[in-house]
């Protein structure tokens, strides 16, 4: 299986990284313990390969006699210091690495740094993190390679802390990177998201006039995850080559960030360059099935996979029960679901969140209790989509439960989790409730404040909802049209017509006023409290509108009494699409019943039924 860590990798300084970037510390020493590894082969999840293996004879294919070392006389250096290399480069396991380690201990003196490389590597490879510390502590000298490998095993077992301390103090030492360094640095900020550090990094690669595949891979992979669009799509199209592992790079960056349309275009051009996708392109083009609501596609693309006999492992299958629940197709999710011999968190999350999202809130929280009893524990995103299952459901008791979950084994900290919960509590009318889980949230973002605001308009809190609106600008952050169209609600129930203005004053200093949600809002405000001239000036400036604008203003006509400029905006409705409901001919009946009108003047506006 293709592995997506382009971690397998001269010379630029790295003297005008700023060092605010990274993480101040003393000399670096290894503080791990065995016990404190809490890695196996299985659960590695970011692999770094920096180095190479070169294939020589393994020490266990090779009779080796000990005795023939443990003589007076050292090795000599010039002669065997590469056969050690090869031998260390061909180890399997932590116990063939040592019994080369004995050999060198005992039978050479002061071994040059190119065994000790080989020898970090080694312990690297077989899973023994420990004894390379000990190795790399105890070197009295040390090259870049020393340094890139113990960077890259940190990085392989996710010890990202320590990479970054090690690598701060590569940088204070003046040591010179190579491409290898370079690779593992970038994959560091990837996964820190410390950008302004990978900015750096890529200066010094541009100066050094460095590149190569897996490097330019390395660049592309840190501005993908660092949702920096712009230049990931600037370093694709300078690349001179790209391999599999660049297009599913720029596949599931597109994938990622809801660029469905573009993640197919790149699709069809890696097909074009007569690469074959691996799995997980296979995945990320699923990804982009379910966020585009590309069913068609979606089914097409499965039969590609079973007739490329694609290994259906728990990715591809969990991809595929996330984009047939995206998709509506909740009975072959299932299905897929229900065929899967082995299934991750994940996959049981995907089908939570596909019934919920479904409106089938009591068989989600079914599958949410059979996860429990199966001991498989729910990540953040189940959480989230069973809490939005017991609100549609209003099991406000299934949702106190899950809360307690959370207090007891998720961090409070979670800004998805909290926002949930808010929208749980107001969904099912607890007000006082909601309000103190939005009040212990240590972050709160526009969507924490935006589900309290709607949740106050829906409960009848209006003066709150409009409190909590002068709180979240207080904090700096900034409203999304949603955030204005609940406020605006709320004072449309209040007729506070001095703090809708105020509100339509902030919209006009951003881009929300375009939005057909908002517009519609600022229309229903201004006629609730009486200002139709306005309300009409908002509603021909819109450029877009919808039912809602449309339902908004025909409404504010008839119940004003203008019942002519109700029926003809009625007309013009219709001429351009949008089917009259019930509510607005119910409407004009009731404040029109008895308004005659024209119909000589007005043969061409017939209302179509």
């Amino acid at each position: 299986m293709f592995s997506l860590s382009f971690i397998q990798v001269q010379t630029p300084s790295l003297s005008d990284i700023q060092l605010s970037n990274l993480v101040k510390s003393k000399k670096h020493s290894c503080t791990l313990s065995r016990n404190s590894l809490g890695f196996s082969p299985n659960n590695v999840a970011f692999s770094t390969h920096c180095h190479s293996h070169s294939h020589s004879t393994s020490p266990k294919n090779v009779d080796v006699n000990e005795n023939e070392f443990y003589s007076d006389a050292p090795i000599n250096q010039s002669t065997d210091s590469k056969t050690l290399g090869n031998w260390l480069q061909a180890c399997s396991s932590a116990e063939e690495t040592r019994k080369v380690h004995s050999i060198i201990v005992k039978c050479t003196k002061n071994p040059v740094i190119y065994v000790y490389n080989n020898l970090i590597s080694a312990y690297i490879k077989s899973e023994d993190l420990v004894a390379a510390c000990k190795v790399f502590d105890n070197m009295l000298d040390r090259n870049v390679v020393s340094w890139t490998a113990m960077l890259n095993g940190y990085l392989r077992f996710g010890f990202d802390d320590e990479a970054q301390r090690l690598f701060s103090e590569f940088v204070e030492n003046g040591f010179q990177g190579n491409s290898k360094t370079y690779v593992c640095a970038l994959n560091l900020c990837s996964r820190t998201f410390n950008y302004e550090l990978g900015k750096q990094l890529h200066a010094c690669i541009i100066k050094g006039r460095l590149s190569n595949l897996i490097l330019d891979s390395a660049i592309l992979y840190f501005y993908a995850q660092c949702s920096d669009l712009e230049d990931t799509f600037r370093v694709f199209d300078r690349m001179v080559k790209w391999d599999v592992i660049s297009w599913t790079s720029m596949i599931t960056v597109c994938s990622q960030h809801r660029q469905g349309r573009e993640a197919f275009f790149m699709l069809s051009r890696m097909l074009a360059d007569g690469l074959e996708p691996n799995e997980f392109t296979v995945c990320s083009i699923l990804n982009a099935c379910g966020e585009e609501k590309e069913l068609k596609f979606g089914r097409q693309f499965h039969g590609v996979i079973v007739k490329k006999a694609f290994h259906m492992d728990v990715f591809i299958g969990t991809s595929l029960v996330d984009m047939y629940a995206k998709c509506g197709e909740i009975e072959d999710s299932r299905a897929l679901f229900d065929e899967m011999k082995r299934k991750n968190t994940v996959t049981w999350t995907s089908i939570i969140a596909g019934y919920a999202r479904n409106g089938l809130g009591e068989e989600a929280i079914r599958l949410f209790r059979m996860m429990k009893r199966l001991k498989i524990f729910p990540n953040n995103l189940t959480v989230v989509s069973i809490l939005r299952a017991c609100g549609l459901l209003r099991a406000l008791s299934t949702g106190k439960e899950v809360h307690a979950q959370i207090l007891k084994n998720f961090a409070p900290s979670n800004i998805y989790i909290g926002s949930a919960l808010v929208w749980l509590y107001c969904k099912c009318g607890e007000y006082y409730a909601a309000s103190k889980v939005l009040q212990y949230m240590p972050d709160r973002d526009v969507v924490s404040w935006t589900t309290m605001i709607s949740g106050c308009a829906h409960l009848g809190h209006e003066y709150e909802a409009l409190e909590y609106l002068k709180k979240m600008l207080g904090e700096g952050v900034e409203p999304n049209p949603f955030t204005y169209s609940s406020a605006l609600k709320a004072c449309a129930k209040l007729e506070d017509i001095n703090q809708g203005k105020s509100i339509h004053s902030s919209i006009n200093k951003t881009l929300a006023l375009p939005n057909v949600y908002v517009g519609s809002a600022l229309i229903n405000m201004y006629s609730k409290c009486g200002h139709l001239s306005e309300a009409v000036q908002v509603f021909d400036s819109m450029p877009d509108r919808n039912l809602v604008s449309w339902k908004a203003m025909i409404v504010a006509y008839a119940k004003k009494g203008l019942c002519g400029e109700a029926l003809k905006l009625m007309y013009r409705m219709q001429e351009e699409g949008i089917e009259v409901d019930d509510y607005i001919l119910s409407t004009i009946l009731t404040s029109c019943g008895n308004f005659e009108w024209d119909m000589e003047s007005s043969s061409e506006h017939c209302l179509q039924t």
